[in-house]
């Protein structure tokens, strides 16, 4: 059975096939893609949707697709992610440009980060971000990580230049402690 995380705003779910046009117009975007990639083809953001629905099966997590609980309105993906060479176990973020500044990244993360920790048993989380992505460092920042040095991603994207933010367990159950 697939996890299902709710949140007071939002629906955390596995990618399914009616999240495929929602995807499509997500890697389309070049503000959306300004720090994932860039702005991809139908073509290569359907391998991508591929490989993160796949990953449920072959690692057993993968990002959630990020929906609102009133309207099911696709927003985003948020959630474990390490494919194969991955500097650590990361819980990435990305939401539609449109979406930006409500208040769903945060949400979302933090169930996520909940979720890695307390079900997939993780000692640690990290964020791969650019040194000028200045939202989500801001983000990463109020979910309490500290910028832990440069890091490397593996082909095809080991050119991107990305630091580490991340805590370990210990700090993230602390930090929901002190800020809930």
């Amino acid at each position: 059975m697939m996890p299902v995380l709710v949140t007071e705003r939002l629906l955390l779910r596995p990618l399914a096939p009616e999240d495929v046009e929602a995807w499509y117009a997500f890697h389309a975007d070049p503000v959306t893609m300004r720090y994932l990639g860039g702005v991809q083809p139908r073509s290569v953001a359907w391998r991508g949707l591929c490989a993160m629905a796949g990953a449920w099966s072959i690692r057993g997590f993968s990002m959630f697709a990020v929906t609102l609980r009133d309207t099911g309105e696709w927003l985003g993906r948020i959630g474990p992610w390490q494919p194969e060479g991955w500097p650590g176990t990361e819980i990435g973020w990305g939401l539609a440009s449109r979406f930006a500044g409500h208040g769903y990244a945060r949400e979302a993360a933090v169930a996520t980060i909940d979720y890695a920790i307390d079900v997939l048993g993780w000692t640690d989380v990290m964020h791969t971000i650019a040194p000028d992505n200045a939202e989500s460092i801001a983000l990463a920042r109020r979910l309490g990580s500290t910028n832990r040095g440069p890091t490397m991603l593996p082909p095809p994207l080991e050119t991107l230049p990305v630091d580490d933010w991340g805590q370990t367990a210990a700090e993230w159950r602390a930090h929901r402690a002190a800020h809930g």
